[in-house]
């Protein structure tokens, strides 16, 4: 049976925008399905892969034994073959995907003793490539209801341990740990500041101090989370930690880039109205975006409710990134009319210049970590998306090491140190400059 325009168009929109995700052991139950074509899971193999595969409690909607049952079966193929075998089926060369020589398959139903339910197979693969996983029902009408464990992994060196990272991201969990060290090591050096110039300590600096340990503590349990799925397949409660914290570090940083962008604490003592509805919005979206990234993680590369979640979650994450911006727009516009009316330019130049830069590198930061990483990911080979990982992390560090730079308690402040020429200097600039585009 030929697939029909909109089930190709289905099947090829689940293999190409589904992003990535690290596999691990995986159960499922399909009952009732009658989709022509059901992915399951995706994984980089090595040389040295292998694939388990337990099917159970299989039944069909139509039991004939005169039913072609060489045309249900499971299969793996890379995404750039199964371009070709899509186009294999719209050519009419082949009738069912499982007849394509592009595949590999794995266990068909004619296979299957009379009247057993089960089997259980293990595949052997030598071709280092990033397939996934498929179940093929080229029968017209005839519904199918199982319940499959897979488990793909691949065996180290000569010690031959599984490992049940995919081949791309192996090496996350050395990651992970190495950048926690970094952030704890930020965290050890901010605290020193603050005591050493503890007299000019706002308690904006210490909510920052507390993003940076969230984000130490995220990156702990993101590294044991990866490290157990490494090892045995699963995460072992790991995962919890991780998405407690993840949430946390979600909402103070998005939290601090407002406060930042208001000049609270160590510009102003207080929040306006407009600023305190601008966190009101953001962190209810941040609940909303994290319980999205759970069901998107947890739901697996093809879990039927993942895109519409994703979709949640992109939209909830881009009005966050927008929302944070306009208390920092604010704060511009609110020192370029303080510059024109209390006589001290110099003083709200300085300020209107950081505020400038931070508007800029706020920017640039929700830039590369949604669009640039994203891209990184899409476009790297299957052995190299650690690479789109790291480059997310470093944006982040860098962000960080930036604001904490920038913010930093003075113990001799600038604003107090500045003699008349400067002043006169920096009106004369003010009123020559043009408005900042925003």
């Amino acid at each position: 049976m030929a697939l029909s325009s909109p089930s190709l168009l289905f099947s090829l929109c689940v293999f190409t925008l589904c992003s990535v995700t690290i596999a691990e052991i995986r159960s499922t139950q399909i009952r009732s399905d009658e989709r022509p074509i059901i992915p399951f899971d995706e994984f980089g193999f090595t040389h040295t892969g292998l694939l388990e595969l337990n099917v159970s409690q299989i039944s069909l909607s139509n039991p004939s034994p005169d039913l072609d049952r060489s045309k249900l079966g499971f299969f793996l193929c890379t995404r750039d073959s199964w371009l070709h075998v899509l186009q294999q089926l719209e050519d009419g060369e082949i009738s069912c995907a499982l007849q394509s020589d592009l595949i590999k398959t794995i266990y068909t139903f004619n296979l299957l003793n009379k009247d057993k339910e089960s089997f259980t197979k293990v595949y052997s693969l030598t071709d280092a490539d990033q397939f996934t996983l498929v179940f093929a029902n080229c029968l017209t009408k005839v519904k199918v209801s199982m319940d499959v464990k897979s488990a793909m992994y691949n065996l180290d060196g000569k010690s031959r341990r599984r490992d049940y990272l995919s081949a791309g991201k192996a090496v996350l969990p050395r990651v992970y740990f190495l950048l926690s060290l970094v952030y704890c090591g930020l965290a050890g050096l901010w605290i020193s500041v603050l005591y050493k110039k503890r007299l000019t300590v706002f308690r904006i600096h210490f909510f920052m101090l507390a993003v940076v340990l969230l984000k130490a503590l995220n990156l702990i349990c993101e590294a044991e989370d990866k490290s157990y799925i490494k090892r045995t397949g699963s995460a072992h409660g790991w995962d919890v930690l991780f998405y407690i914290f993840s949430f946390l570090k979600g909402i103070t940083l998005f939290t601090l880039i407002v406060l930042i962008g208001t000049g609270w604490s160590f510009v102003k003592p207080y929040l306006q109205d407009k600023e305190k509805k601008v966190l009101m919005i953001v962190i209810p979206l941040q609940v909303v975006a994290n319980i999205a990234q759970v069901v998107i993680d947890e739901s697996g590369p093809f879990g039927q409710e993942r895109i519409s979640w994703r979709q949640v979650f992109l939209l909830v994450d881009v009005i966050c990134c927008c929302a944070v911006l306009f208390p920092i727009v604010w704060s511009i516009k609110n020192l370029r009319e303080a510059a024109r009316t209390d006589g001290k330019a110099a003083v709200n130049l300085m300020k209107l210049t950081l505020f400038r830069q931070y508007y800029v590198v706020v920017i640039f930061y929700i830039y590369f970590t949604r669009v640039v990483v994203y891209a990184l990911e899409t476009i790297t080979s299957y052995e190299y998306l650690w690479t789109s990982v790291v480059a997310g992390e470093l944006a982040t560090l860098a962000f960080y090491v930036f604001t904490g730079y920038k913010f930093k308690p003075e113990s001799h402040n600038p604003y107090f140190a500045i003699d008349d020429e400067e002043e006169e200097a920096a009106a004369e600039q003010l009123k020559l400059e043009d408005e900042f585009d925003l």
